[in-house]
């Protein structure tokens, strides 16, 4: 028998550059990213968000004129193709066929780009697209939402969902360049520019105090959006994304331990549960509640980090409890995520805001005891008609 081992590295580098403007044919931040392809003109299919086309009635014809000012380097090969926005273009394959008919038609290669304009659910689904098209179409996101500017956008991830599971299709391909343009956030409604700030919570409590400190600080000008304070955010966040990412070890996820993954364990099966009624980011906000409140009543995290933790979420305006946590089969939900991972379950738990442990066994008694805990804190704080019994016993956890 005769063994040849194979080993070699691949580097990858790319951009995250915040802007604003991006298609006025005076910046030149996209003009400057395609030069450094090596190609003189630069052949591309601008991929939209339905919805961002719509709240935007200029932009597509911005993205015409763009491309007609800088035809030296750019070439538009047909009309931007508008997707659906929201989880309809994951669950759905229409987008991601059309979008390989597309390159198939136009004769896109290797070296094209597809430009990616919409929420993390059209980048992940215009970028798996593009990863699976000739194994790999060069892909330029555009995140238009807190959320895919901070955290989904900015990453190495896509996919689409796939026999009721969240993301059973993906691919890992890092993109050419990322492009933040901040003017995209002037079309959010309230409800989706606070759900990307669960990201940020997310990431300071795993792996930055002083960045949850800060939050912690500002509270009450997220909660109104200030302008700076959420400048402020996506970009420090978006920051610690890439360091983990970068400096993790674990780029490609091939290992089970999956930090960035706070809180996500149940919010992907709360998504699933409400047909995606439940943003992203307000079901991860539920989740890293849950998952705070486990860590404390398994021990692990002190009563004055969990109370600061759930008042910052509070504060910021999410609703910590969903009846789907009442329907959720905890043990499967678990058993999926295990599948998922590959490997031994791990989940990401709280030692204290900054540090995290990887649990490889969740008490399944105590995790439902932590979501009645979560019901009935959420009762407190919103009675209804009919007093519902809450938990007074410190021993069984009150929380307040």
């Amino acid at each position: 028998m005769q063994t040849i081992h194979q080993q070699f590295t691949v580097s990858y580098s790319y951009p995250v550059t915040f802007t604003r403007d991006i298609f006025n044919s005076k910046n030149h931040v996209l003009i400057d990213l395609l030069k450094k392809s090596g190609k003189p003109v630069n052949r591309s299919l601008v991929v939209i968000d339905s919805e961002v086309a719509r709240l935007m009635p200029g932009l597509v014809e911005d993205i015409s004129k763009y491309g007609k000012d800088h035809s030296s380097v750019l070439e538009f090969v047909a009309p931007p193709f508008l997707v659906r926005g929201g989880e309809i273009c994951k669950h759905e394959p229409i987008e991601v066929e059309k979008i390989h008919s597309l390159v198939e038609r136009h004769r896109l290669c290797r070296h094209s780009f597809i430009i990616a304009i919409g929420g993390g659910a059209v980048l992940d689904a215009a970028g798996y697209a593009a990863a699976t098209a000739h194994r790999g179409v060069r892909l330029i996101r555009m995140p238009t939402t807190v959320l895919a500017q901070n955290d989904a956008g900015v990453g190495v991830k896509n996919g689409v969902n796939a026999f009721g599971r969240k993301n059973f299709l993906g691919t890992f391909a890092p993109p050419f360049a990322v492009i933040n343009d901040l003017d995209f956030l002037k079309t959010l409604p309230e409800r989706d520019l606070r759900s990307g700030i669960a990201e940020a919570v997310k990431v300071s409590l795993i792996r930055d105090r002083n960045f949850f400190d800060s939050l912690y600080a500002d509270r009450k000008k997220l909660a109104c959006f200030d302008p700076a304070a959420m400048e402020q955010m996506i970009t420090r966040c978006a920051e610690l994304h890439l360091q983990h990412i970068a400096g993790g070890g674990d780029p490609f996820e091939f290992g089970s331990s999956r930090p960035l993954d706070f809180g996500h364990w149940n919010a992907h099966k709360m998504e699933e549960l409400t047909g995606c009624e439940l943003r992203h980011g307000e079901a991860v906000a539920i989740g890293i509640a849950l998952d705070s409140i486990y860590s404390n009543i398994a021990g692990l995290l002190g009563d004055l980090d969990l109370h600061r933790i759930l008042t910052l979420l509070d504060d910021l305006g999410f609703s910590l409890y969903h009846p789907a946590l009442s329907w959720l089969d905890v043990k499967k939900a678990l058993n999926d995520f295990q599948e998922h991972l590959g490997g031994e379950l791990s989940i990401p738990l709280l030692t204290s805001i900054g540090k995290k442990i990887e649990a490889h066994h969740i008490d399944t008694a105590l995790m439902k005891r932590s979501i009645e805990l979560l019901a009935d804190r959420a009762a407190l704080r919103n009675p209804a008609p009919a007093n519902r019994p809450t938990v007074t016993d410190r021993n069984q956890g009150e929380l307040r």
